[in-house]
């Protein structure tokens, strides 16, 4: 790469301008979580059902005592092998932050359409903590929009990310969150597809700090070309030291 190379005194004046623009793009981020949180709501009528660590479970349970459920539509079907390697790697950011979610009136949870057996033989290769349940025989994967049917593959064209799109795989990724009121009512109060996730993915804003930043420079130019289950990685961090192998 190449750079210009500046005095420390032209390289603050070259920083503040930026941080004038990281300045605005904070302020335009507050004012869209506020208008996230003014959305209009939906209730929740259908009776889901799923199976857990606690056997089966309604859509209530999952509340584990809260207000406020944020859902993961983790990408592991029911004859997969294992788990979407775009999810696994949004799915590595939640355990650290989920001690803080569940004493702050949340609960986090993934769904999967896949068997609870096999989801939490993936869970525990992963070494996870949070909870993940199964819709398997279930609609709820259907009704927001991450399972796609046979059908739909044969037409070549589901409703995804808010908008008819070329069908791409019987699982795509999402974030959904649900409120549950006093007398027990659910509702759907949001949910993202797609880029929309990126804001949850911690290692991505480590690396749009970098020089490089992202460096998805392979065949399909995201996160497929570069990350992999985190088991699966020749180097790793080292346990003390606070360096990673032998890099």
């Amino acid at each position: 790469m190449q750079h210009p190379i500046v005095s420390r005194d032209e390289w603050i004046v070259a920083r503040k301008q930026l941080l004038n623009r990281e300045k605005e793009l904070t302020r335009l981020r507050d004012r869209v979580n506020a208008e996230r949180r003014e959305l209009p709501w939906v209730k929740v009528d259908k009776p889901y059902v799923f199976d857990g660590p606690d056997g089966r479970e309604t859509f209530a349970d999952l509340f584990a005592g809260r207000s406020q459920l944020i859902v993961q539509h983790f990408m592991l079907g029911p004859d997969w092998e294992e788990g979407c390697v775009g999810c696994s790697f949004g799915a590595d950011h939640v355990d650290g932050a989920l001690v803080h979610l569940v004493n702050h009136d949340v609960m986090f949870v993934a769904i999967s359409r896949a068997p609870w057996a096999k989801i939490e033989a993936f869970r525990k290769r992963m070494g996870w903590r949070f909870k993940w349940v199964s819709s398997f025989g279930g609609d709820f994967n259907y009704d927001y929009h991450v399972s796609f049917t046979p059908e739909e593959e044969a037409r070549g064209k589901v409703y995804y990310n808010y908008e008819v799109q070329d069908f791409q795989s019987d699982e795509l990724p999402g974030t959904s969150v649900f409120y549950k009121d006093w007398a027990g009512s659910i509702f759907h109060t949001y949910s993202s597809y797609g880029r929309g996730d990126e804001l949850l993915v911690g290692a991505y804003n480590y690396l749009d700090l970098t020089p490089k930043g992202r460096n998805e420079t392979g065949p399909a130019g995201d996160l497929t070309d570069w990350v992999k289950h985190h088991d699966k990685y020749e180097e790793t961090p080292a346990r003390s030291g606070g360096c990673c192998g032998s890099l």
